[in-house]
């Protein structure tokens, strides 16, 4: 299977219900055809950079997904009967997908546990990365 980035836009009077309709309604034929929907993201209403079947706003949804190229087909022709989407585009993505790692934030230390005597006087090093970093900015 490959993975694919698919942005569409929908018509920007599709709000509330009908817009999340839709998106579900999308998932969903990606799912029924075997696909694995990595990552959904409703990105809002944003103007065009141009006019597009005379909108110049719209909804921007993007899908990242696992599928196979006949999935493709399918998915690209119900979008392009559909007047609530205004536009698509699918494309490969060559290196895949990875999640983005999220990070734990660390265990808040007790002042106990830190020292107050001399952490002013500890000297900081600087790398020479760092140095070119300031003198960038």
């Amino acid at each position: 299977m490959r993975t694919y980035e698919s942005i569409f836009i929908v018509h920007p009077e599709v709000v509330g219900d009908d817009q999340t309709a839709i998106i579900d309604k999308y998932k969903t034929i990606l799912t029924d055809q075997g696909a694995e929907v990595l990552k959904l993201d409703n990105w809002g209403v944003r103007t065009l950079a141009y006019p597009v079947k005379k909108q110049t706003k719209g909804c921007y949804v993007l899908v990242i997904f696992d599928a196979e190229p006949t999935v493709i087909a399918e998915f690209e022709r119900r979008m392009r009967i559909d007047e609530k989407v205004i536009k698509f585009q699918t494309v490969v993505m060559e290196g895949g997908y990875e999640a983005p790692v999220v990070e734990e934030a660390p265990a808040e230390e007790t002042e106990a546990s830190t020292p107050e005597t001399g952490a002013e006087d500890t000297p900081v090093e600087t790398t020479e990365a760092d140095a070119e970093k300031t003198s960038e900015a």
